[in-house]
């Protein structure tokens, strides 16, 4: 499966990244670095920048068509650039209105909310989220990582570094039976 890994230009957290590209190729899928400008993005370990790794696709230029989930890292910078990202929003948004999975951790969450596709749903974020998570329409939970079942798609949401072992397990099997079902 195709799995789009959306970040902003610069500020993602690169385990938030690393960890999940690794376990999605690992499992036999194929990962693809999208941002909203082509080039490359410079991660970040917390406030101290790390490695700079090459866009693969452009948002605006792609659609959820070409994969068959997504996958959205997390880091205080990389999700409050791209929910003021029309294209970038629209991407997310595409996603859930197509059925197809999602997967976000820690601050990531801010995108679904300007994506609007927390609505009615259960999730888990960085807990600093939690009051927009609210504001939005969703009831947010303190859990390690959490399956929502029910609206357009499912999504699988975690809160922090400390949560990606669960975070990629939860995410590649939810993903697995999606697309099994697709197929």
């Amino acid at each position: 499966m195709r799995i789009a890994f959306l970040i902003a230009p610069e500020g993602v957290e690169q385990v938030e990244l690393t960890e999940p590209w690794q376990a999605a190729v690992d499992a036999g899928h194929e990962p693809v670095l999208v941002s909203t400008a082509p080039g490359t993005v410079q991660a970040f370990d917390h406030l101290d920048k790390a490695d700079t790794f090459p866009v693969q696709a452009v948002v605006g230029e792609t659609s959820a068509d070409s994969f068959g989930a997504l996958v959205l890292p997390g880091g205080v910078a990389n999700p409050d650039f791209l929910r003021t990202d029309e294209k970038a929003v629209a991407f997310v948004r595409d996603f859930a209105e197509r059925g197809r999975p999602v997967a976000a951790i820690c601050h990531a969450a801010w995108t679904l909310v300007e994506a609007d596709v927390v609505r009615g749903r259960v999730l888990t974020s960085w807990p600093s989220l939690r009051t927009d998570i609210r504001n939005a329409g969703g009831t947010w939970v303190d859990e390690r990582v959490r399956v929502c079942d029910h609206g357009p798609g499912k999504l699988v949401t975690s809160r922090r570094p400390d949560d990606l072992k669960a975070f990629c397990e939860t995410f590649l099997d939810v993903f697995a039976r999606e697309s099994e079902k697709a197929a």
